[in-house]
């Protein structure tokens, strides 16, 4: 515990230069690395201490990833240093510490609408609230899709336009995109985002990953794949609804799990891991 609170006090003092809440985007991409093969985890909805967080925790970290990408909600008490501390550095304040652990905004996230917290312990690049990062063969596109968010979220907001332009410039081989709320989910409890089904694949993007639905679903529409990722530790996961959304090809919510990505210039994989070591899920694009 005292040393997962040194790595706060380090954190937040390394942040405090740009940890205010108008910071909007990066408008060039930050290069972190130019491997030739990356392997990540995307994880989602897993800010509730437990044992369900701890467990996709030491799975994930087993894995020994490049880094790390949430679709957010990444603490449910986050109006705290202790509430941040406990529901996120805990888990993963080591890999925050090293900047191989890249957060996207959550509804939880921005509770009452006051993230200057996150920005400031969770370190996104530059202390902005959406940005872009190419490492290896993949540049990801982090998104916030939440309704408090400034540039707007719908397809003709400055946040859209940015991404489309970083879409069309970009030359990574893969270009992935991570937000929080889900453009097509099956789920229950929130299902589809309708003001964020942007042209994502007519842009450039191949593939999108989303939480905000506790559970795992695989859809393929419109030329991409895309990820519902919610099942990181938060308990009790939701229930689909009884018709799934068009597309719908995997759905899954028995039980805490995380994507593990492998990416080279000619093929990237994803694969749906349960913390019991069952895969639930494989998919693969080829170039």
């Amino acid at each position: 515990m005292k040393r997962a609170w040194i790595l706060l006090l380090l954190t937040g003092v390394w942040l405090t230069a740009c940890s205010r809440q108008g910071a909007a985007r990066a408008d060039v991409s930050r290069v972190v690395s130019t491997a030739a093969i990356v392997r990540f985890a995307v994880i989602g909805d897993f800010g509730v201490a437990g044992p369900p967080a701890q467990a996709v925790t030491d799975m994930v970290h087993g894995w020994q990833p490049d880094f790390i990408l949430t679709v957010g909600d990444n603490a449910y008490d986050p109006d705290t240093p202790q509430g941040i501390q406990n529901e996120v550095l805990r888990y993963y304040g080591e890999d925050i510490a090293a900047h191989r652990f890249f957060p996207t905004l959550g509804n939880h996230d921005w509770d009452d609408g006051d993230i200057h917290l996150y920005l400031r312990y969770l370190a996104p690049p530059e202390g902005r609230r959406y940005y872009t990062f190419v490492w290896g063969p993949v540049q990801v596109f982090v998104l916030d899709s939440d309704y408090h968010e400034p540039d707007g979220i719908d397809a003709h907001s400055p946040q859209a336009h940015w991404l489309q332009a970083g879409l069309a410039a970009s030359g990574a081989a893969w270009k992935l995109v991570a937000l929080h709320h889900p453009p097509y989910s099956s789920g229950q409890r929130h299902g589809s985002t309708p003001a964020l089904q942007w042209p994502y694949a007519a842009w450039g993007a191949d593939a999108v990953f989303a939480g905000h639905d506790h559970e795992y679903e695989r859809i393929v529409r419109e030329g991409i794949v895309y990820f519902v990722d919610g099942l990181g530790g938060v308990p009790h996961p939701y229930h689909f609804r009884p018709t799934p959304v068009a597309g719908s090809v995997v759905r899954y919510r028995d039980n805490y799990g995380a994507l593990q990505v492998e990416a080279s210039a000619q093929r990237i994989t994803f694969r749906f891991i349960t913390v019991d070591g069952q895969m639930v899920d494989t998919y693969t694009l080829h170039k």
